[in-house]
């Protein structure tokens, strides 16, 4: 059988606790060997003195609901919009994707919104069977707690489906994310165009709807989580009750906590805390809530999420490397952390033996930029 080999050289690698210059052997897909010095061997990659780091590993991102429904109302071709969506998070470094999926609908009475995660999933993971896409594919569902359907999508998912990932989403006015009805006002009226009645109205059915169904739904979203073998996440946590009730369901991540209260509470928790790398570019909440930046200052940050804006991860560590003066602490954050926090024990970092995913960096003005990222030892951007 024929063995493939590359060698990355004269790289500043970026490892777990250091970065040193050196090169990298990769063969079939594996990191086989690390070396220290800048010698570039016939055949190698000459690295040119730029940053190799391990490829990123994405938790939570809207990316894939952003390609298929570009603009209101429009519903894109999903195997053209998939392939987009693979091509751009390869792109920028991303080279294991938790997808995420909204379960959970409601009626025309509730501001109808439709299900659509068990047909995309289908249709991402026979894309993904017949090597269609560029990067690995995981699922992350959604679990709308304040809904209407979210016990029945979830059951119509099984444990072959690669549900690495089920967060529990309660989008119920008045707490967590949206508990500044203000903000909330803004945010519906601004997106939905929902004039000042049809929001008070609004608000009014879906707080009746969580106190009917909301515990319910949340138990039943957490034992779905089990029998498909995902980790269970939380979302936007803010009070310790909160993060008491996520502990009590058996949370692991605790995804966007909303105040340093909440975020102090998950870690001791044992809860791997999320935020979002468009929050630390931003130097602050869209929406009003904790500075992610606030949290890394008080060591109450554990892994970044690009959110809705793939691109930002790359970024966001960077910047997170110059405030802790850390460059493997913050590249962590988008690599080893979310690995380990999601079971993935087999990349996250450059090191023997583990896969091959592996991307080069350089900086142009002075801002950093993926020059190509590799997915078990082949270049795919």
């Amino acid at each position: 059988m024929s063995r493939t080999e590359t060698v990355f050289a004269n790289a500043a690698m970026v490892l777990e606790d250091e970065v040193c210059n050196g090169s990298i052997c990769i063969r079939d897909g594996v990191i086989e060997a690390i070396d220290s010095g800048r010698h570039v061997g016939a055949g190698a990659v000459d690295c040119e003195g730029d940053w190799l780091t391990p490829g990123f590993v994405e938790l939570h991102t809207d990316n894939l609901e952003r390609h298929i429904a570009p603009r209101p109302g429009v519903d894109w071709p999903h195997g053209p919009a998939i392939v987009a969506h693979d091509s751009e998070l390869a792109s920028v470094g991303i080279t294991t994707v938790f997808d995420a999926l909204r379960v959970g609908s409601l009626s025309e009475a509730n501001n109808a919104y439709e299900p659509y995660a068990r047909g995309l999933a289908s249709e991402l993971l026979d894309l993904r069977r017949h090597g269609g896409l560029r990067i690995s594919h995981y699922l992350h569902l959604r679990a709308e707690i304040c809904s209407e359907t979210v016990t029945e999508e979830l059951a119509q998912f099984a444990a072959h489906d690669r549900v690495g990932i089920v967060s529990l989403m309660d989008h119920t006015p008045g707490q967590r994310q949206f508990r500044d009805i203000t903000q909330y006002r803004r945010y519906m009226t601004g997106k939905h165009g929902m004039s000042d009645a049809q929001f008070d109205a609004y608000v009014d059915r879906m707080r009746a709807l969580s106190e009917r169904v909301g515990a319910d739904h949340r138990h039943r979203a957490a034992a779905e989580a089990h029998r498909l073998g995902a980790i269970l996440a939380s979302h936007d946590d803010t009070t310790a009750d909160d993060v008491t009730a996520s502990q009590a369901e058996g949370v692991h991540i605790a995804e966007f906590p909303t105040t340093p209260e909440a975020a102090a509470a998950c870690q001791a928790a044992s809860m791997a805390v999320v935020m979002g790398a468009p929050n630390v570019i931003r130097g602050g909440s869209h929406s009003g809530n904790v500075a992610a930046i606030d949290l890394a200052r008080d060591g109450l940050l554990d892994i970044l999420s690009s959110d809705y804006i793939p691109a930002a991860l790359l970024l966001a560590a960077f910047q997170l490397g110059d405030f802790w003066e850390d460059l493997p602490r913050a590249i962590a954050t988008i690599t080893l952390n979310p690995a380990r926090a999601a079971g993935l024990d087999d990349r996250g970092r450059i090191a023997p033996g583990h896969r091959a995913d592996v991307l080069r960096v350089g900086l142009i003005d002075g801002t950093p930029r993926v020059k190509e990222t590799w997915v078990r030892g082949s270049r795919v951007a």
